[in-house]
């Protein structure tokens, strides 16, 4: 199963465009998790909805990496341990799909 993942910085941005975007990669409308804040916040209540849903075999999408990391070191380790729990990892907008 695709789960996706979707964040905007201020309440003012929109989310419509990444939605769509993750909809067409082949998430479920019911599948996607968003926040609205800025990425520096260590607690995104989205992203850990997203991270508990996912099971070995599923793919955790974003629309693009900055998404959702903050840095390179936690884009490695968010994939690094989605990749431990048997979970591919997939950005849209920089063509990365680790289940290929």
């Amino acid at each position: 199963m695709n789960i996706g993942y979707a964040r905007v910085s201020t309440n003012e941005q929109n989310l419509d465009l990444q939605k769509d975007a993750l909809i067409k990669a082949g998430c479920a409308e019911k599948n996607i998790y968003t926040d609205k804040i800025t990425g520096v916040k260590a607690e995104r209540v989205g992203l850990e909805k997203a991270f508990s849903h996912l099971r070995e075999g599923d793919i955790f999408v974003v629309w693009r990496l900055d998404r959702l990391g903050r840095s390179l070191k936690h884009l490695i380790e968010t994939v690094t341990g989605l990749q431990d729990r048997g979970v591919a990892f997939k950005s849209i907008t920089e063509n990365i799909d680790t289940s290929t």
